[in-house]
């Protein structure tokens, strides 16, 4: 603790340094060593191997208004549920840390007690934030997003550029002409990228990129009926619109059906992700399919090998068309 103190570090990064872990930056290692050989510390053997001995489990960080998890979170509860998959194929348990908005003691509370070997975050846009402190702590972690220079954990991400390019040449290929995209929040790195795939393909096809036919949403199902009254009252004659999330696609088309339009009739409708809801609906929905749980494994695989060895990866998931009903 004092050694701790004195050099402005955790416990835990105290003890990482002395075990000569991979988790600690050189400089900071050898600042720690001769701080220890200063004050005549000497860690003997039973206290060293107690201090290597791992929780064997991992945090899932979710912000307090993600608590309930409803079915406007189906692909939280699915990756959520192979990430415990894959952490139990590994012998590690899987601990779900409530966060409240702009608070970092779970952080502090969960790692510097022992009581988690790591992190699991979703998404850059939530998880980035906390990228920096977590980085400090030496504490690995893992983010479902895409990767960013300041990232300096382990990434697992979709394929976003693919998929928005595949889910537009569909709707290109059966011939529809005006065709529209609703996307995620304009700051969500994977909503730009598919955004990216549809001008790309769009572009391909000689196809003009018209912001009439653009709009955004949240990927909660009220922005997905949101967004498509929006699109409707500034083109109503559009015949398609590639939705960046199913649970919005879901929203859009019961927005499509109550104006008096047919699903795919008038407008056909892509989705992504292709969760569950996809085929529970009563227009089978045409959608990206994201392998969740080949994606969720990857997450928990690579978060156990950054605890023991300290490598940090950065994977991308190849991504599918899945044509059913709705295009």
């Amino acid at each position: 603790e004092d050694i701790a103190r004195l050099a402005n570090v955790s416990k835990s990064t105290v003890s990482r340094a002395l075990n000569d872990s991979s988790l600690i930056n050189p400089e900071t290692k050898e600042r720690i060593k001769a701080i220890a050989e200063e004050h005549n510390f000497c860690m003997n053997l039973p206290a060293r191997n107690l201090s290597r001995r791992q929780s064997c489990t991992v945090g899932f960080v979710t912000h307090s208004h993600q608590c309930g998890f409803t079915v406007e979170d189906m692909f939280g509860l699915e990756i959520m549920s192979a990430i415990g998959s894959g952490l139990d194929e590994l012998g590690f348990d899987l601990l779900i840390i409530h966060m409240k908005p702009r608070d970092t003691s779970w952080a502090h509370q969960y790692f510097d007690s022992g009581r988690v070997d790591g992190f699991i975050m979703m998404k850059t846009g939530r998880g980035h934030a906390y990228s920096k402190l977590l980085s400090e702590m030496n504490a690995p972690f893992i983010i479902w997003g895409v990767s960013e220079p300041e990232i300096n954990g382990c990434t697992v991400t979709g394929d976003n550029l693919s998929g928005g390019i595949i889910a537009t040449e569909h709707l290109i290929r059966i011939g529809r002409k005006k065709i529209a995209f609703l996307g995620g929040p304009e700051n969500d790195l994977e909503a730009q990228l598919r955004q990216k795939g549809y001008e790309t393909a769009m572009r391909s096809a000689d196809r003009t990129i018209d912001p009439k036919l653009m709009a955004n949403g949240d990927y909660l199902m009220d922005s997905g009926m949101t967004g498509m009254k929006q699109l409707l009252e500034k083109t109503p004659d559009l015949d398609a619109v590639f939705v960046c999330g199913d649970v919005m696609a879901i929203g859009a088309i019961e927005v499509i059906q109550n104006s008096g339009k047919r699903v795919p009739e008038d407008i056909a409708v892509v989705g992504y992700d292709d969760l569950a809801i996809a085929t529970y609906n009563n227009l089978p929905l045409t959608t990206v399919k994201q392998n969740i749980q080949m994606s969720g494994k990857l997450l928990a695989q690579n978060l156990v090998q950054s605890i023991k060895t300290g490598v940090v990866t950065h994977v991308t998931v190849p991504v599918e068309l899945v044509v059913r009903k709705s295009a």
